[in-house]
Formats: structure tokens, sequence, C-alpha cells
């Protein structure tokens, strides 16, 4: 028979807004839905309270009280509430539809989880446990039923107040647990009573459950689980699953303490404690659970399937996952009408006492774990782990990009390990950050820099040839860093390299100011005359050509258009003057900023041509002079 259809909620439409569209699931106290807000054009998760409570007006005072707090706490990591109302018989919760699995149907798909899984779980668990403890709410009922985990990877935690809106009912009056037994705290058993550090408690037993594949107790009935629960210390998650790390049973182990003082105060401290675990265990390769949903959408919410006040005759897996609305009288301290063997005691007592003095015995090699001595000054360090009951022993140091010099660098074993007392705990101290000197290459050649660099662990970058007339080309000037400077091992070396003398390109220039440049750049200097249409006495050729490089001291033979006697003579005939022809007064510009000089020039109608023969922008020569005359839009050549 298919139940969806069954249902007479299913296709109605509640309180005007709510269209039911589906049944996900039924549990011991309300049912969930998927329904489409009508009026919001969403869909949610509608969950609606079973008639039982619905008719009880404490409840449903208390039901939409701890809706609105709820509502009010907006997490990230909690499934947020809507809105809540009633419509005739009918109380329900609007609720986000989180569409992926819970928490228990990874571990039914999966069995256990490796420690760093299970933490990457817990983690923003605690995260909305915590959220919810500072805003002054206790869950109540933490298991993985209540854990969502959605088909993008968040996690999300549901059912924040339901089962303190059910201690309002006429059902539990008179004293009654409520919660789920397989992670009911001793005080939920014993008192009903709940705080922060219940939820911790549930949230230790979850972990427990995450790395071994089970809870830590099972049993025939509820009760006897909850007296495992009230006179049982809970075992390390290692003595069941031996590959456990030490640091999974630390946090088990806080949380689950019988006394309500020996837990962490809250959620956040124990958040606090199981990121730093995190952080500590190695990483692995395996992706979280919650990334590898099998892509069907289960049920965003708990669901059990146990009614109110009732309790099942056995104990398979499922029902102990069940919230639990249960007398508290039936829970024992021992059974009722039972009559002693007392031979058995006393040799029950005498075993005891054996055990507990075996115990004894054994414990006096007393195990000691090894302090955070990472980052501490080594002299203080040495100190700190003899006072702890260790021999130690000084390492040689390494180098390390982080920890200063001179502090600890780490322990051999390393932090938490537990050693027997007067065992060797190794310090390696930090020599800090391993910086090497750039070595000195000045005068070599471009190969042995390059094998001198390399040797002193470092590699070149850029090689730049630059004019020099002090070092003989093809050697190397200088480099960046500076010799003797010290840099990270690995940096990038600038070697510069002499190019000797280059040859400046002075084509166009007039004779005499170009011979006398190539003088001051260490050229010898010939000059030949040549009959030629170029302005007179402007440089038509050069050798060597622009741009060369060669040796100190090289010749250097500029041919120039032979040099008119009568200049204006040819300036005429080159540019077929008449009379009626206008002529502008070239400014000298000389030692100007080229820029500067440029937008001067082209101010006064001329064009302008610029050659470089240095880097610093200034004008050195021009052609034609200053203050000679030239025709508008005549060619004025700039060198800088």
């Amino acid at each position: 028979m298919d139940t969806t259809t069954a249902d007479p909620l299913v296709g109605r439409l509640l309180d005007g807004r709510y269209r039911i569209e589906s049944r996900i699931a039924r549990g011991g106290m309300a049912t969930v839905y998927l329904a489409l807000d009508v009026r919001l054009d969403r869909t949610v998760a509608l969950k609606v309270m079973h008639r039982s409570l619905a008719e009880d007006p404490a409840f449903v005072r208390r039901f939409i009280g701890e809706a609105k707090s709820v509502a009010s706490l907006s997490h990230p990591n909690v499934v947020h509430v809507f809105d809540q109302g009633t419509d005739t018989d009918v109380v329900y919760l609007s609720m986000e539809y989180v569409p992926g699995k819970t928490l228990r149907d990874t571990l039914r798909d999966r069995g256990r989880l490796p420690a760093r899984e299970a933490l990457e779980i817990m983690i923003p668990v605690l995260a909305a446990l915590g959220a919810a403890h500072q805003a002054g709410m206790v869950h109540r009922d933490v298991k993985p039923e209540n854990v969502l985990l959605t088909d993008d990877g968040r996690v999300k935690v549901v059912d924040f107040g339901l089962a303190r809106a059910i201690e309002a009912t006429n059902q539990t009056r008179t004293g009654v647990m409520i919660g789920t037994i397989g992670y009911m705290s001793p005080e939920q058993v014993m008192t009903g009573g709940a705080d922060v550090r219940s939820d911790v408690y549930a949230a230790g037993i979850m972990l427990f459950e995450l790395v071994t594949g089970q809870q830590p107790y099972d049993g025939e009935t509820p009760m006897s689980v909850a007296y495992r629960h009230v006179h049982d210390t809970v075992p390390p998650p290692s003595s069941v699953v031996p590959e456990v790390p030490p640091l999974i049973d630390t946090l088990v182990t806080h949380a689950t303490a019988r006394s309500p003082d020996d837990r962490p105060a809250d959620a956040t401290a124990m958040l606090v404690a199981a990121v730093d675990a995190h952080r500590m265990l190695p990483r692995t390769t395996t992706p979280p659970a919650h990334t590898r949903t099998s892509g069907a959408h289960s049920m965003p919410y708990s669901a059990p399937s146990s009614r109110p006040g009732t309790a099942p005759l056995q104990m398979p897996q499922a029902a102990a996952n069940h919230t639990l609305i249960q007398p508290r009288e039936e829970v024992p301290a021992r059974r009722a009408g039972f009559r002693p063997n007392w031979f058995l005691v006393a040799l029950a007592v005498v075993m005891v006492v054996a055990v507990a003095l075996t115990g004894w015995y054994f414990s006096q090699a007393t195990y000691v774990p090894v302090p955070d001595l990472v980052g501490k000054d080594l002299a203080v360090a040495q100190k700190a782990a003899t006072t702890s009951g260790f021999k130690v022993k000084t390492a040689p140091g390494e180098n390390d990009e982080k920890i200063a010099e001179g502090l600890v660098l780490r322990t051999d074993p390393g932090r938490n390990v537990e050693l027997e007392r007067g065992a060797v705990l190794t310090l390696v101290p930090s020599l800090g950050p391993k910086r090497v000197l750039v070595p000195n290459v000045e005068g070599m050649t471009e190969p042995e820099a390059r094998t001198a660099v390399a040797k002193a662990g470092l590699d070149v970058n850029r090689v730049s040839r630059l004019a020099n007339q002090g070092v003989e080309r093809g050697k190397v000037i200088r480099t960046s860093p500076e010799v003797g400077e010290k840099v990270k091992e690995g940096s990038k070396v600038n070697i510069y390299v002499s190019a000797g003398l280059v040859m400046p390109d002075v084509g166009g220039m007039p004779k005499d100011e170009a011979a006398n440049y190539l003088q001051t750049q260490g050229f010898q200097v010939q000059v030949n005359e040549v009959d030629d249409d170029a302005e007179p006495c402007t440089v038509i050729a050069q050798t060597p050509k622009a741009k060369s490089e060669v040796d100190q001291g090289a010749q250097a033979m500029i041919t120039v258009a032979r040099c008119q006697t009568d200049f204006w003579d040819w300036f005429k005939g080159d540019n077929e003057a008449r009379d009626d022809q206008e002529f502008q007064l070239v400014p000298s510009v000389v030692g100007k900023n080229v820029n500067d000089a440029r937008n001067e020039l082209q101010g006064l109608g001329f064009k302008v041509q610029v050659r470089k023969l240095t880097k610093d922008g200034v004008v050195r020569f021009q052609r034609p002079a200053g203050n000679s005359e030239r025709p508008p839009g005549a060619t004025v050549v700039l060198w800088q």
C-alpha cells in the first residue's frame, strides 16, 4: 500500500499557504512532509506534530515559544525555521528543505569513517550546537538522524527545541527521560534534566559511533542501555578500532565524562578541541563522506519510529536511535527481588580488589604526554621537558622559514604522545630561515658568473649588457642583489655584463658635436669629408655602425658632407627658396627636457625627430643649431 497516497494530509492546503505534496518520513513525535509555500513559491519541509501532542494545550504553547527561539537562531549549520502555525487540529513547523541524506544514512551505507572525515562532520555540528548554546538553547536530542549532509557538501543540524517542547505535555509531568537512549547523558537518565553539557555528551557518543561504526553500549532493552550510561565509563574508540588516533580517544573521553563538570563547558569548547585535533591529524586523499552522496534526496530531519510513552521489548540498532519518552522510574539501580549469593559477592569483591591492586602496581610505570614545546626558546623547552620527567636530547638544528633561530622546531616524539616517565625526548632546534650570500662574480665572464651563482644555491634570472668604459667587454659589472647580500636560498639574481664601448648613433649630427661626443665616450675619432647633397658639415655615415660593441680606445670614423663656405647658398638651393618665402627662427633647446623641447618646437610649427644617446631625457645636441632660420614645417633633430 502506498502510505503517501493514503495519508489524509497529502494534497491539503494548510493555513491557506502550504500545499502538502508528499510524505517524506514519519517519526514518534511528528511526520514530515514535502510542501509548497504557495505564497512565496518555494519548497519547504513541513513538520506536523502527531495528534496526541497537538491536542495538549501546554505542548502547543511551548512548541510555539520554542519555534520562535529556533527561528531567531541564524547559523549556516542549522536548518532554518521559517514559520509555525496551527490549522484546526494540525500543529506544524515550516522549515528549510535540505535535499541530501542524514548522517545515519551515511553510516548505514559506509560503516565507520576515518578519523579526519569524522571530525570534518563533527566540526560544523559542534559549531551549530555552540551557536545554540550561546543563545541559551539546548538541543537535547543530538544524534546522526538529526544531522543532514546536503548534496553540495554542507552539514546541517535539525530539531532544536522539539524535545524541550515535549517536556510541557501532560504525558511527561510525572517525570520522564526525553531523548534517544543511545546518546542520553547520565543526568538525563537519572533526573530528566539536560543542559549544554548533555549535548556535549551526545556529541561525544556520536563521534565514537562515527569512527567505530557502532555505539559504545548495546542491550536487550532501552533501560539496559540507559543503565550503562549511568554506571559505565565510555571506552576509548581505539578499544574497538585500534587504528583510531589517540587524539580522537581524548576528545571522546573528555566529552563523555559521566560528571557534567568534567566535560567541555559547552559545544564551543569542544569545537576548539576538535579543530585542534583536525589540524594535527595527518591529511588523507579520501574526500569527506558528505561529499560522496548517492544522488538520492532523502529525509532532511530525524525519522524516529517509537511512539511517545512506549518502549520496545528488544533493542535492534534502529530502535536504539529513536527519540524516546520513557518514565524515569523504570531505570533500575538493581533488579527488584534479587537475592544475592553472599559467597559470590565476597568472591567478586576479592577479584575487584585484586584487579585494582594489579592496576595500581602497573600504573607505577607512569606515562606522561609530551608537552607542546614547538616555538619555545630551546633552554625554556629543555627545562619544561625535564620538569615533565623526560630525559632531554638536543638534535642538530635545521633551517625553517617560519620558526626563528633558537626556538624549538619540533620534538620527537611529537606533542601529546604518551611516553614512560624518564624516556628520552629529542628536541630539534630551528636554525631560522636559510640564507645564502650573493657571490662576488664581478670581472667574471657570463658563463663563469652563472656557475658561481648556481654553486651558491641561487638562480640567474636575467643577464643585461650595459655600456661601460671601465670594465672589459664581456665581463660582469655587478649583480642585483649586490655582492655579499644575504638572500633566501633559490632566489633569483640579475647579472649585468659590460658591453664595453657601444657605438652611438651620430647620423645627421653636426660634425664638431659628433666628433667631440665620440671622443668623450672613449673613441679615437677620424673625420672624412665628402661631397654630398646632405646638409653641409653633418654626419652621413659612421664606422662602426650604431649600437656596435667595441673595445675601449677603438677607432671610429665619421663621414660628413663637405662643409661649404656659403651655407646659405646650399640652404636656398636645397629648399628652392623664393624671395617671398617666410622663415621661422629655431630656438635653442639644448639642456632642456626633451618632451618640453619637442612641445616648444612643435608649437612653432616645426617637425621634431628625437634620437637617443643616453637615458637622462635631456637634449644634448640639436640640428639646425639654435637661433638659425628655417621655413615653417622644417624638421628639427634632437639628440638626448
